[in-house]
């Protein structure tokens, strides 16, 4: 089989080829904002700088499911994807970049080595092995999480396009399959959240980690996972409570307008929609909860899109830089300061909202690592 690692055109770039991006305005100063008002509120929930901690500790979910935290002392991998879909009418311009300034932060931030990375573009220098195809693409997952053990630290970086496609299934709130879109997607298909779970999280044990970034559209729950996690640290449950609420507010106007009809209606696919959106939670926690330690950030929520942006005069798409940015300013932040940096950052110039989720519960005051 091909082997991947030490290969040429994988691993960083030459130096001053690809640079990393610089922090935006106003991220400067010696420490993390005590607080983040900003993107939470009047007041803002409590200040997480002085909190962070490493001592994780595991437990047991959904009744008699064990996870527990990565050692992260094992061996460590990378897959990191960046399409620009060269030459097509919907051509991306950071992506290329987006994986090469990820590949140097990782082995600077995190230890992972160059032999132990594989790189996927369709930068014209790239052989077709490295193509980000379907087929391609499928085989770098398999190398990645192949042989994986416990205390291991496995990495996934994805930029590109992203989509939605009608679910059949029964586990998505919103009746949509979030997307990844391959290189050759209008010959393979696109590759649905469904499949980049059974691919990327169900192989893994118990103990080992997997760090996901999604930089693409409509990628806030692209791993499926169960755990999707608010700026206050909080888990985020359905928008039933929220849904039920508009449902009998315009159930009351129908019925102040005389129209009967239409309140018995409105409050029929309140009903159902709340008992719609509660049953594919309950169904994603009972089958997409892992004992590994997966946890991904996205770029935005399952219904936004990511910018393709411009930072620093480089095309980058705007999660990327974001995470780059934020950790190379604050390195020894928590998972709830990572979110809530990286929203910040992108709420000076961006509507995209970042989003973070985990494979089973996790403390959010933990320390952040890669």
């Amino acid at each position: 089989m091909y082997g991947y690692g030490a290969q040429p055109g994988y691993g960083p770039p030459p130096s001053g080829m690809y640079g990393a991006p610089m922090p935006a305005p106003g991220m400067r100063g010696n420490g993390p904002p005590t607080s983040y008002h900003m993107m939470s509120g009047p007041t803002g929930p409590p200040a997480y700088q002085g909190q962070v901690h490493a001592n994780p500790q595991g437990g047991v979910m959904n009744g008699n499911m064990r996870y527990e935290y990565s050692s992260m002392t094992g061996k460590r991998k990378a897959l990191l994807i960046g399409i620009n879909y060269a030459g097509t009418s919907s051509a991306l311009r950071g992506c290329w970049n987006d994986v090469h300034n990820m590949a140097r932060f990782i082995q600077h931030q995190g230890g992972y080595h160059p032999d132990d990375m594989v790189i996927l573009t369709d930068e014209p220098t790239h052989n077709m092995r490295s193509l980000p195809t379907r087929e391609n693409i499928c085989q770098a997952m398999h190398w990645l999480v192949s042989g994986a053990q416990p205390g291991d630290a496995l990495f996934f970086h994805y930029s590109g396009h992203g989509g939605q496609e009608r679910a059949v299934e029964a586990d998505e709130e919103d009746g949509y399959n979030e997307t990844i879109l391959p290189l050759d997607y209008q010959m393979s298909g696109q590759m649905p959240d469904d499949e980049l779970h059974a691919r990327l999280v169900r192989p893994l044990p118990v103990g080992c980690r997997l760090t996901a970034l999604f930089d693409s559209c409509h990628s806030g729950t692209a791993l499926d996972l169960p755990y999707v996690y608010a700026t206050s640290g909080n888990i985020k449950e359905t928008n039933i409570s929220m849904n039920v609420g508009k449902g009998l507010l315009g159930a009351a106007m129908e019925y102040a307008r005389g129209d009967v009809v239409g309140m018995v209606s409105g409050l029929f696919n309140t009903v159902k929609s709340a008992t719609t959106n509660r049953n594919a939670a309950e169904y994603t926690r009972q089958t997409r909860s892992s004992g590994a330690d997966v946890v991904m950030l996205s770029g935005c929520k399952d219904s936004q899109t990511s910018a393709d942006a411009m930072e620093a005069g480089r095309a980058t798409g705007a999660m990327s830089w974001a995470f780059i940015s934020v950790l190379s300013q604050w390195p020894q932040l928590s998972y709830v300061q990572l979110l809530n940096a990286t929203r910040d950052l992108l709420a000076a110039k961006y509507s995209q909202k970042p989003q973070l989720s985990a494979s089973h519960p996790i403390d959010m005051n933990l320390l952040f690592v890669i």
